[in-house]
C-alpha cells in the first residue's frame, strides 16, 4: 500500500535561534567586559580619591585662601586680665585650615562652651594699653561641599523668653499680629517684619522700638516673641588687603529644621558668597575684665596655596588616605614615583612595537633607557648612553677573538661597563658636569646584555641591522622620556595609583591587535598606485 508523501522538514524549524553576535565576537566579550570593567573601576576610584580627599587631577593647581586677623585692644587698670573672644566655628562656605593667637606675656587657650568657641587670654597683672592678636587661615569649601552641620543633627531650638514694658509690649504685639496676618511661614514672617521696620515705611509702633533698639535685635526680639527661634549673627565681608574692618550684623532663623539667614537691612534670604561668619551664637564679641575701652577690629589678606597641600592637611580619618602613598617613609616615596611610570614606559613600547612595528633591542630595554634619561636629562643621556654601548661594540669586538665562553664575556662586559661609565664620571666632573656622576642610575648588566646581544646581532645580520634596532630603542626610549618626565604623568600616577588600571586596559587592547602594523603600509603602496 502506496504511503502518501510526507511534507519535507522544515530546516528552520530545527534551526537553533540565531544571535546577533558572531562567534568570534561572542568568544571575544568576556575580554571586552574585562577590559571594560578594568576602565570603569580605575576611573571611578579616581573620582572617589578626588572628592573624598581633595586631590586635584592637575599638578600646581591653586586654591585661595583667606588670612584673617583679629586685633583686640584695650587699656588694662593693674589687676588681673581676661579677654574673651567669639571664635567663628565651620562657618558655612568656609573651613578653617590653621589658627593661632599672637600674644606676649600672655596665656591663650581655645575653650568650648556648649559649641561655642572663645578664646581667652589671661595675664596675672597688665597696665597701660595692651594688644592682643589672633590669626586664622579659611579656604573656600569646594563645590558640592557643605561643611555646615546637617539639619538632622541639630537639636531643634526653642525661642528665647523677650520681656517687653509698655508702651513696648503694646507696639510690639501690633508689629506682630500686622506681619503675622500677611504670612504664613517663619521665611515669611521675617521678611513682613524687616519691611515694617524698614525706614520709609516704619510706622509709630516701629519708631517707637527702634528707639530704644537697633534694627536687627530688634527683630531678632520680635521673632522670639512670635514663638520663633531667631538669633543674631555677625560676618565679615571679605575684601583683599583691607584692614581695621568690623563685623556685620544678620539674623538667623530657624526653619523647617535649619538656620536661615537674612539680612536685617534689606530681608535677603542667604548669606553673600564674600561673608564669612565670624559668630553665631548670639553671645557677646568680646568680654574683657580687668580693662576698659576694649574694642576688636579685623584685617584680612587673600593668599593662594597649592591644593594638594590643603588636600594633604585634611587627611585624616578618611578612608582612602589610608591607601595613600603619602602614608610611606620620602625615601620610598621617592622610589614610587619612579616606579609607578614603569607601567607608561611600558603603554608607549607596546603601541610602538605592535601598532607601529618600531623593531628594538630587547622588548622593554627602552623602558629603562628612559628611567635613566629622567635622573640625566634627554640630551646628556643620550650622549652617555651612545658613548658606552659604542665603546662596549668595540671591546666585544676583541672580545669575540679571544673565544670566550658566553659567561666570561658577559662578567668581562660588565666590569668594562662600570669602568667606562667611572671614567665618564671622572670626566665630567673635572668638565663641570654632572651628567657623567648620576650614569649609575644605568642598568650595568642590562647594560651589558644589550652590548653582548647587538655585537650578536652584528655578526648575524650585520651593522644595518644594530643601527635599526639601536636606533629604535632610543627612539621609543625618547618617546616614553617624553610622556613619563610631564608633570601630569607623575602627578597623575602617584596621587592616583587606580589609573594603572586604566593603562592595563590599554595594554590588554592593544595586545590582542593582529592587524598590519603601521611600518608595513608602505608595503602595499605600489598596489594602491596599480588601482
Amino acid at each position: 500500500m502506496n504511503q502518501p508523501p510526507s511534507d519535507p522538514p522544515d530546516p528552520a524549524a530545527d534551526a537553533e535561534p540565531r544571535s546577533w553576535l558572531s562567534p568570534a565576537l561572542r568568544a571575544q566579550l568576556p575580554f571586552y567586559v574585562g577590559v571594560l570593567l578594568l576602565t570603569l573601576v580605575g576611573i571611578t576610584l579616581a573620582w572617589v580619591r578626588h572628592i573624598e580627599l581633595g586631590i586635584p587631577w592637575f599638578p600646581g593647581a591653586e586654591r585661595p585662601v583667606w588670612l584673617v586677623e583679629a586685633r583686640v585692644d584695650f587699656i588694662a587698670t593693674g589687676s588681673p586680665v581676661l579677654a574673651s573672644l567669639d571664635l567663628p566655628s565651620q562657618p558655612p562656605g568656609f573651613r578653617i585650615v590653621s589658627e593661632q593667637a599672637t600674644s606676649p606675656g600672655y596665656g591663650f587657650a581655645i575653650v568650648d562652651e556648649q559649641g561655642n568657641r572663645r578664646g581667652e587670654w589671661s595675664k596675672r597683672s597688665a597696665d597701660g594699653p595692651q594688644t592682643l592678636f589672633y590669626k586664622v587661615q579659611f579656604v573656600p569649601v569646594r563645590p558640592g561641599e557643605d561643611n555646615d552641620v546637617p539639619a538632622g543633627d541639630q537639636p531643634t531650638p526653642r525661642a528665647r523668653p523677650v520681656f517687653w514694658e509698655e508702651p513696648e509690649a503694646t507696639a510690639a504685639e501690633q508689629l506682630i499680629a500686622a506681619a503675622y496676618a500677611r504670612s504664613s511661614t517663619p521665611e515669611s514672617l521675617t521678611r513682613e517684619l524687616i519691611k515694617l521696620l524698614a525706614p520709609e515705611t516704619a510706622d509709630q509702633n516701629a519708631a517707637l522700638l527702634l528707639a530704644e533698639s537697633d534694627r536687627a535685635t530688634l527683630l531678632t526680639r520680635l521673632l522670639n516673641s512670635a514663638e520663633v527661634p531667631a538669633r543674631l549673627a555677625r560676618g565679615l565681608a571679605l575684601q583683599d588687603a583691607r584692614r581695621r574692618q568690623s563685623l556685620r550684623t544678620f539674623v538667623e532663623v530657624w526653619a523647617d529644621g535649619r538656620w536661615l539667614t537674612f539680612d536685617p537691612r534689606t530681608g535677603q534670604l542667604g548669606l553673600p558668597k564674600d561673608v564669612l561668619l565670624w559668630q553665631r551664637v548670639g553671645s557677646s564679641l568680646l568680654d574683657v575684665t580687668g580693662g576698659l575701652e576694649s574694642d576688636v577690629r579685623f584685617a584680612m589678606l587673600r593668599q593662594t596655596v597649592p591644593a594638594l597641600q590643603l588636600a594633604r592637611a585634611d587627611w585624616q580619618g578618611a578612608g582612602l588616605a589610608l591607601f595613600s602613598l603619602y602614608q610611606l617613609p620620602i625615601e620610598e616615596q621617592g622610589m614610587f614615583r619612579v616606579l609607578l611610570l614603569l607601567p607608561l614606559g611600558a603603554l608607549v613600547v607596546a603601541f610602538m612595537r605592535i601598532i607601529v612595528g618600531v623593531r628594538t633591542s630587547g622588548t622593554f630595554m627602552p623602558v629603562l633607557i628612559a628611567v635613566a634619561f629622567l635622573q640625566t636629562s634627554l640630551l646628556p643621556g643620550l650622549i652617555a648612553f651612545v658613548t658606552v654601548v659604542g665603546a662596549g661594540l668595540l671591546l666585544r669586538g676583541y672580545l669575540s677573538a679571544l673565544n670566550l665562553l658566553l659567561v666570561a664575556r658577559i662578567a668581562t662586559l660588565i666590569l668594562i661597563v662600570i669602568f667606562i661609565t667611572s671614567a665618564i664620571s671622572v670626566l665630567g666632573y673635572h668638565l663641570g658636569f654632572n651628567t657623567g656622576l648620576t650614569m649609575s642610575i644605568f642598568p650595568t648588566v642590562i647594560l651589558a646584555w644589550t652590548i653582548e646581544r647587538m655585537s650578536i646581532l652584528w655578526e648575524e645580520e650585520g651593522a644595518h641591522e644594530v643601527m635599526v634596532q639601536g636606533g629604535g630603542s632610543l627612539l621609543v626610549a625618547v618617546l616614553a622620556y617624553a610622556i613619563m618626565q610631564a608633570p601630569l604623568a607623575s602627578h597623575l600616577t602617584f596621587n592616583f595609583p587606580e589609573l594603572h588600571l586604566v593603562v592595563l586596559a590599554l595594554i590588554l587592547l592593544i595586545g590582542r591587535y593582529t592587524g598590519y602594523r603601521l611600518s608595513e603600509l608602505r608595503r602595499f603602496r605600489a598596489m594602491a598606485d596599480y588601482e
